[in-house]
């Protein structure tokens, strides 16, 4: 009943935008959730129709920003903007007015006097009616990212979208094609891009410290047993619901997307094809019936079936390497993203922390090696804005790193690190491990959303050679 209740939601707002037909898919085929052993056709040729890979939108002296969604992810970004030079909040939208007012509390002592849309499912509308707001950060439950950023981009504006950007792979195309037409951003907001040892190893793969890659290993193992099932954690539960009707690797890109960006995925290679196989679910459905049999609210879960503990997909690129990525948000494990790269003069990883890099054929390095080699590949951005992030904080300064980024391109009228064919193929391997589970770990194609530009994209360097102006109000 929540499946068929969810997909009513995404259908019927699909209609509302006017795109619910296949005009907008040119002949891709739509998945049925209802049938998920149907091959989702992702291997269909697609003709570009304007490349939005290292596209540079013209420059904005002030960033007029909405923000909607302002649980969790929301208020972070929201205040991240504000310490930055030359942006305006403008709109705040949540369903939840209490979330909306707290916020706005925060930041109108800041100078900004946003206006408050809050109390109706369709309240983010109006804020993506206006014509003076030039961006829009979506931070809400996944299914409805899509619906949100196609409105927003059909009006005019860049949008910046939570992880994971899509959940199906007819979403990606529509992301991927709306952005192309409008000619409007649509970054994923993957934070763990711009973590600082992510960011080190980029710079230092792109300078060729690790010879050729060869491998690489990302995760997303994060003990969320707790969180999901708590009444207070994501509204109306939405996360858990997800685990409930979905199968495979839910959050793939926190482990994927530097991996991509070191490999220049979309720009230079792209993924090809993967394999996903998982685990039973062990310690969901079991939390599920012991909750309820303490409190009737949890038995609405009691007979659910759910996502398993750990899923591994692999994936092979077109240039024949070759990525491992887990999924686990059940068990007691440490938190881990792995990020392994492993090339043929070098590896680096992460976890367990702290970081760790050889070079050649020997080991890891020692201590102070490690020093030295991080301090010759720090990247410019860090040299720049890394304790100021530090500071700032979220997640460790990452947040702060990349929406200061953000900006600072947007106002320089410079190219995104991230582009919507990052967002539609880092995000794509959810549905495709799905359908590969559920077809006993068969592989499958993951579609090129460049129509064969990623072999001449260039990779898009974070060297702030230009721009890195926009100062830092801490």
């Amino acid at each position: 009943m929540r499946n068929n209740r969810r997909n009513f939601l995404k259908v019927s707002g699909l209609a509302g935008l006017g795109i619910a037909g296949g005009g907008l898919l040119n002949g891709f085929a739509s998945e049925s959730k209802s049938n998920l052993m149907a091959n989702p056709n992702t291997g269909r040729p697609y003709i570009q129709q304007f490349n939005m890979s290292g596209y540079a939108a013209p420059k904005l002296e002030t960033v007029r920003a909405g923000f909607i969604g302002l649980g969790q992810r929301g208020p972070g970004h929201v205040m991240n903007l504000t310490k930055c030079e030359g942006v305006q909040v403008v709109g705040l939208s949540d369903l939840i007015t209490e979330n909306v007012v707290k916020v706005q509390k925060r930041i109108e002592p800041l100078g900004h006097k946003p206006t408050l849309y809050s109390g109706s499912q369709d309240g983010w509308k109006k804020l993506c009616d206006r014509k003076d707001v030039d961006i829009i950060y979506i931070a809400t439950p996944w299914h409805l990212h899509v619906p949100m950023a196609l409105y927003a981009m059909e009006m005019g504006k860049h949008v910046f979208i939570e992880v994971p950007a899509a959940v199906t792979v007819e979403e990606c195309w529509q992301l991927v094609q709306t952005s192309e037409r409008t000619k409007k951003h649509c970054m994923m907001l993957e934070n763990c891009c711009y973590d600082f040892f992510e960011l080190l190893t980029l710079n230092m793969t792109r300078q060729g410290y690790f010879g050729e890659l060869v491998h690489a290993e990302g995760a997303y193992i994060h003990n969320l047993l707790d969180l999901n099932f708590s009444k207070t954690g994501y509204q109306d539960m939405w996360r858990l619901k997800e685990n409930a009707t979905r199968r495979g690797s839910l959050y793939t890109t926190h482990g994927l997307g530097p991996i991509c960006q070191a490999m220049n995925i979309n720009r230079g290679d792209k993924l090809d094809y993967l394999v996903s196989m998982q685990s039973n679910d062990f310690q969901m459905a079991a939390k599920a019936k012991e909750l309820a049999a303490k409190d009737d609210f949890y038995k609405q879960f009691a007979d659910d079936t759910f996502n398993g503990n750990m899923n591994t997909t692999t994936i092979r690129t077109s240039k024949g390497r070759s990525i491992m990525i887990q999924h686990d948000v059940t068990s007691p494990r440490p938190y881990s993203r792995i990020h392994l790269i492993s090339g043929t003069e070098g590896t680096a990883l992460k976890y367990p922390e702290p970081g760790r890099i050889s070079n050649s054929h020997r080991g890891w390095l020692s201590a102070d090696e490690f020093k030295a080699v991080e301090e010759k590949y720090r990247p410019a951005i860090v040299k720049k804005v890394g304790e100021l992030a530090k500071k700032v904080g979220g997640h460790g300064g990452m947040d702060f790193l990349m929406d200061w980024r953000i900006v600072d391109c947007l106002r320089n009228g410079l190219p995104l690190d991230q582009d919507v064919y990052d967002a539609a193929s880092w995000s794509s391997v959810f549905p495709l491990s799905e359908w590969s589970v559920n077809n006993r770990s068969n592989s499958i194609d993951i579609p090129d959303f460049t129509g064969g530009a990623w072999r001449s994209n260039a990779p898009v360097d974070i060297d702030l050679k230009v721009g890195g102006t926009t100062g830092i109000k801490v």
